[in-house]
């Protein structure tokens, strides 16, 4: 899921820049950084007369902390699906009321579907962006390492030695993120991405401790500017993220051409949704934003920003064609049927996973 780097943006902050007015009711919100277009908060002051403070963060698990302690002061929360069923659990979300969300009906059946392992029913989210996670690379130092046939298709490209040896020359990346590269390995290896298995986490430990020496860093904000720059050849990283660095590179006529891609064994796909707080301040608020992002023409606006398809079907004419005909961030239904949702795992798994996390990036 989408950890860009960790901005704090304060009431006072705020203020100073104006979006806050003492006159106009509040909605509070706890988002990804950089997650929403800037003229989406203004626009909402002026259509709902509602005035947007947001706080950012650059880390879900961060986030989880601060929820689960209850009294945040947040109503609506940016939240990636597989920790839905944690926040439910624990009380922290209020189940919504449809008759508040009358954009509701705008929303892909597609995308409700896959939200449902997680959120049974489509009870306590709504979904705003969705993505994959993939294998971003440039295309010319790729193919210089590896040759015209470099297997850029597939996971061989980063779990096999020969291939990932060749390519740490010009720099391969890696998300710092063991809720996401764990699964991959799991699946690459032919087991359960969400296993329940602890002998299967030994077996994918083993797999990436094999190739560590080779990864330069694990990351989840620096390598969309490093992809752009060509400081790096290849990452593992989110579609949205490799799409927005190739749009720099492009901007900034450099000649680096960057390409994305869902290996073809399949790959692990993610919903970032909307989650109005048990104890929001401001519910009513709260409601009215969720449904203005709902209006198609709001939701194809941060879409057209942020760089990753929406859960709304009524935006698709209005995203920008780049976006949209990218078969690699609008996948065809054969490639859809290939991605899977990541779980929540039992505690003691959770855990374990994290360990394994720890001895894989340091190596030890």
């Amino acid at each position: 899921m989408k950890r860009p780097i960790f901005i704090s943006i304060g009431l006072a902050s705020l203020l100073s820049f104006g979006i806050v007015q003492a006159e106009q009711p509040t909605v509070h919100l706890y988002n990804w950084s950089d997650f929403l277009a800037p003229e989406t908060a203004k626009e909402l002051s002026t259509a709902a007369g509602i005035a947007l403070v947001q706080d950012v963060f650059d880390d879900a698990e961060a986030m989880q902390s601060k929820l689960m302690a209850g009294r945040s002061g947040y109503d609506v929360v940016m939240v990636p699906d597989d920790l839905l069923p944690n926040f439910v659990k624990a009380g922290v979300l209020e189940e919504l009321d449809r008759t508040q969300l009358t954009n509701w009906s705008h929303l892909d059946p597609e995308v409700l579907k896959k939200l449902q392992v997680n959120d049974p029913g489509n009870r306590y989210a709504v979904p705003y962006m969705w993505g994959t996670t993939g294998i971003g690379y440039n295309v010319d130092k790729v193919t210089q390492a590896l040759g015209a046939n470099a297997p850029v298709d597939s996971w061989d490209l980063i779990f096999k030695k020969e291939n990932i040896s060749k390519l740490s020359t010009c720099g391969v990346a890696m998300l710092d993120a063991p809720v996401e590269i764990i699964p991959i390995a799991l699946h690459y290896l032919g087991l359960p991405p969400n296993s329940k298995n602890p002998d299967d986490y030994q077996k994918a430990e083993a797999l990436l401790r094999s190739i560590r020496p080779y990864v330069m860093y694990f990351d989840s904000s620096k390598y969309p500017s490093d992809l752009a720059n060509g400081n790096i050849c290849a990452v593992v990283g989110w579609g949205g993220s490799v799409y927005s660095a190739q749009q720099n590179a492009e901007r900034a006529h450099s000649g680096i051409n960057i390409a994305y891609s869902i290996p073809r064994e399949g790959a692990p796909v993610w919903i970032e949704n909307m989650v109005l707080l048990k104890d929001a301040p401001h519910p009513q608020q709260g409601y009215a934003f969720m449904n203005y992002i709902l209006q198609p023409r709001v939701t194809a606006q941060n879409s057209n920003y942020v760089g990753y398809p929406n859960g709304n079907k009524d935006a698709t004419p209005m995203i920008n064609a780049s976006l949209r005909n990218n078969p690699a961030l609008y996948p065809t239904t054969e490639v859809m049927s290939t991605l899977y949702p990541l779980e929540t795992l039992p505690l003691r798994l959770e855990r374990l996973r994290t360990r394994s996390w720890t001895k894989i990036k340091t190596g030890t």
